[in-house]
């Protein structure tokens, strides 16, 4: 009798972990494994930017304000304040594409002539980061706010000694971002052998 009550407590214990497994991927069920991080594209003005290929994580924080009643007990309150967000930092191997550059000179264009140094009405733009499973399939992609360029590095250095690809990279500073949750999980390809 025991071991009938103990098989089943296992068996339903081993459901509820499949389970649990198994909610993280609703269309692919089958799926254990995180996305990884590797297959993502960045995309401003209607059209993506190439060879990007490192992009910081987007991080928001929000103030913690405490406070407490003269009259309470000796606890303090605790409530949210002001939510700010990290920069971006973009990074592309070095090529004669522009589009770094060229926004970067929407912000400050040296040797523009005085008041026309600043583009004012497009220096910020929205821009969009996909991400991609293994299989090339788009599952996942944030709008990212108000955008601007605070830091741009044309070239990471010089090293004669060094093998490494020229890195261009751009900071930019934004109002926010969030996810769009009209971009769903989706279906998998399955590969059968021949």
């Amino acid at each position: 009798m025991f071991r009938i009550k103990y098989s089943i407590v296992a068996a339903l214990v081993l459901l509820a972990v499949t389970a649990a497994l198994t909610a993280d991927f609703t269309v692919n069920p089958s799926r254990f494994d995180p996305y990884k991080q590797f297959k993502f594209r960045v995309k401003w003005d209607g059209r993506y930017v190439s060879g990007i290929c490192k992009v910081s994580g987007l991080h928001r924080e929000t103030e913690v304000l405490s406070s407490r009643d003269g009259t309470a007990p000796n606890i303090v309150r605790r409530s949210p304040g002001q939510t700010t967000y990290q920069a971006l930092v973009l990074q592309r191997g070095r090529t004669h594409d522009t589009a770094f550059e060229q926004w970067a000179n929407k912000v400050y264009n040296y040797g523009a002539g005085m008041g026309s140094e600043s583009s004012l009405q497009d220096f910020r733009k929205d821009i969009i980061i996909e991400l991609y499973n293994e299989a090339g399939q788009l599952v996942m992609s944030w709008k990212v706010y108000r955008c601007w360029p605070s830091k741009y590095t044309p070239l990471d250095g010089f090293n004669a000694n060094s093998t490494e690809i020229a890195i261009e990279s751009m900071v930019l500073q934004h109002e926010g971002w969030e996810r769009d949750y009209a971009v769903t999980e989706p279906v998998e390809p399955s590969f059968t052998e021949p």
